[in-house]
């Protein structure tokens, strides 16, 4: 993927523990690609890498073809053309919005004027024109974050590395910034990386994404192959709602607690022992409670305003997730119908693990 950004066996341990271990990835040019994991999986350290922050303890890291980090080499922040945009936004208090976006054209030697001139086209872009002579004090969460955006452009950068940048906003405002961040992506041209410990966010924005743990990708694909077709249990239970539960698969369907219902597998996945991912949405209620279908006990209710989400536990001890548009109760048989699951991959080994990835 050249003119892109290739990481290839980055490394970096701290005090002899590794914070990212022999991570790998392509990243094609004008891509949108998001690192989702939780807390202390290693996206942030990795970002850092990246942006030239940190230096790595092996690997090399290439921008846009361009070599800046590995084999003896360490180019300097400020000469990888990247943009970081912090979840604090990070911006100058004492100066104007115009005067924050124009900050790395004047750094670069232009005058005040100049800078302030060619500023407005990225100010234009982020739809920040009407506010240009306010102080960040005096914008919202959403318009400082729109700030800090432009500012990575006027500083021109052809790489976007976001670190968590909804993650201060109010919940309403994030949904209106998703769709904000992905119009700048659009129109700036920019090579983007974004992380973040929110799946949906995540798989709402991404036109590719990894999942990270442990300072390891678990599985990099589309938002929809890594929901419909995790690699790993811990890819399947951290990406949306579901369980992973024991079946024995056979032919294209599986087999649990007496039920046997349709299956999707990667081909050539042997028949016997297996564990299958039961989405929600591929799980029905029957009329009839206690004759055919899947038997099981409503065991929690969340009122999700005009669905119900329930966990149902069936022979075994099994959870399953449910959404449902009537009123359920704790304690309620119900027979459920299996319309869809996924057989994850049998995989024993990391090779095989990074393989999928």
């Amino acid at each position: 993927m050249a003119g892109g950004i290739q990481v290839n066996s980055i490394g970096k341990a701290y005090a002899g523990k590794p914070a990212v271990d022999g991570v790998s990835f392509d990243i094609a040019q004008h891509e949108f690609f998001v690192i989702v994991g939780q807390s202390g999986c290693g996206k942030s350290t990795l970002l850092r890498l990246i942006a030239g922050l940190e230096t790595p303890d092996r690997g090399e890291i290439r921008l846009h073809g361009d070599l800046v980090a590995g084999d003896g080499t360490m180019v300097p922040p400020e000469q990888r053309g990247t943009g970081f945009v912090f979840q604090s936004y990070a911006l100058w208090p004492h100066m104007t919005v115009r005067g924050n976006v124009a900050f790395p054209l004047e750094a670069a030697g232009m005058s005040r004027k100049q800078a302030a001139r060619l500023a407005e086209p990225h100010l234009e872009t982020v739809s920040m024109q009407a506010l240009a002579d306010r102080k960040p004090e005096a914008l919202s969460g959403g318009q400082r974050q729109r700030v800090a955006l432009a500012r990575c452009l006027a500083g021109g950068a052809n790489t976007v590395l976001m670190d968590e940048p909804l993650a201060n906003l109010d919940p309403h405002l994030r949904g209106t910034m998703e769709k904000e961040l992905l119009r700048f992506h659009r129109s700036s041209g920019a090579t983007t990386i974004y992380i973040t410990h929110d799946q949906r966010e995540a798989m709402a924005l991404a036109d590719r994404m990894a999942v990270m743990q442990d300072g390891r990708f678990l599985q990099i694909g589309t938002p929809q192959e890594i929901y419909d077709r995790p690699a790993c249990p811990e890819v399947a239970r951290f990406i949306g709602q579901g369980a992973v539960v024991p079946v024995t698969y056979q032919n294209g369907s599986a087999e649990l607690a007496g039920y046997r219902f349709p299956a999707s597998a990667l081909p050539g996945h042997p028949n016997g022992p297996a564990q299958a991912l039961l989405r929600p949405e591929g799980i029905k209620i029957l009329p009839d409670a206690g004759k055919d279908g899947l038997q099981g006990t409503v065991r929690s209710i969340l009122y999700r305003g005009g669905i119900w989400d329930a966990e149902v536990e069936i022979a075994g001890g099994a959870l399953l997730s449910l959404t449902h548009g009537t009123a359920l109760h704790i304690g309620q048989p119900l027979s459920l119908a299996v319309d869809q699951a996924w057989v994850l991959p049998q995989m024993q080994t990391r090779g095989e693990l990074d393989e999928t990835a």
